[in-house]
């Protein structure tokens, strides 16, 4: 299901004072990558991911990354992605809405 714009907007304002958890090197898109992206959005629900060696693919590699971790593409802003999961189990949840 889709996000709402309040729900974007909740989103990207907590985003803005978040670190970025992973940062995508020179490996790209590995299995590895993909496990550690489910890992840290199964811990923190809402997470930013850093381009390094593929700033110029980041508009591409984005939106892939949302898919393969079954996540919403929150935002992307220069050389960093915002990617948000919801936990299945309510009360595992850290951000509501």
């Amino acid at each position: 299901m889709p996000l709402t714009n309040p729900q974007i907007r909740k989103l990207k304002a907590l985003g803005q004072r978040l670190e970025p958890v992973l940062v995508l090197g020179r490996n790209g898109v590995s299995e590895a990558f993909v496990k550690s992206l489910n890992e840290a959005l199964d811990q923190h629900e809402l997470i930013k991911i850093k381009f390094g060696d593929f700033k110029d693919q980041k508009k591409i590699l984005a939106p892939q990354l949302a898919e393969k971790s079954l996540s919403h593409l929150v935002q992307r802003v220069g050389n960093t992605a915002l990617l948000y999961r919801e936990q299945p189990a309510p009360e595992r949840r850290k951000i509501t809405f």
